[in-house]
């Protein structure tokens, strides 16, 4: 009988997690709220990098290059990810899944123009126009 009764507390406590539970549209809000704050720090690395960088003209015109370039490779990992299909088809939870797709993306794109900011240790033959840490 003890048994039943522990189940039952799992059930009654379960039950009340699932009813604490966001809607759909407050996890797709949230979603697009997470990828606004990967944006801002995305544009505050690349204005961090571009300020770093001010007196290298042929780096900058190459980072926004590469900038431009991923922008269209973001986009374009979306859609395969999410190919064009009718109306409902990802059902609601596409816009939600598909922000924070966007966000994994961008934080990925973060982490790597970070190593312009924060340098790379002296003696790393292959830094090119990464600068050194001071």
């Amino acid at each position: 009988m003890g048994q039943l009764k522990l189940i039952g507390l799992f059930f009654l406590v379960g039950q009340s997690f699932l009813s604490i539970g966001q809607t759909q549209t407050e996890m797709n809000i949230e979603s697009g709220d997470k990828l606004k704050e990967a944006e801002t720090e995305l544009t505050a690395t690349l204005s961090k990098i571009q300020d770093l960088y001010k007196s290298d003209s042929e780096f900058l015109k190459n980072l926004k290059e590469s900038q431009d370039i991923w922008v269209k490779f973001r986009n374009a990992e979306l859609k395969m990810k999410f190919p064009e299909r009718e109306q409902g088809y990802y059902g609601s939870v596409q816009p939600m899944c598909s922000g924070y797709y966007f966000r994994d993306l961008t934080l990925e794109r973060i982490k790597t123009l970070k190593t312009w900011v924060t340098g790379i240790e002296e003696g790393d033959a292959c830094s090119g126009s990464v600068r050194r840490k001071e």
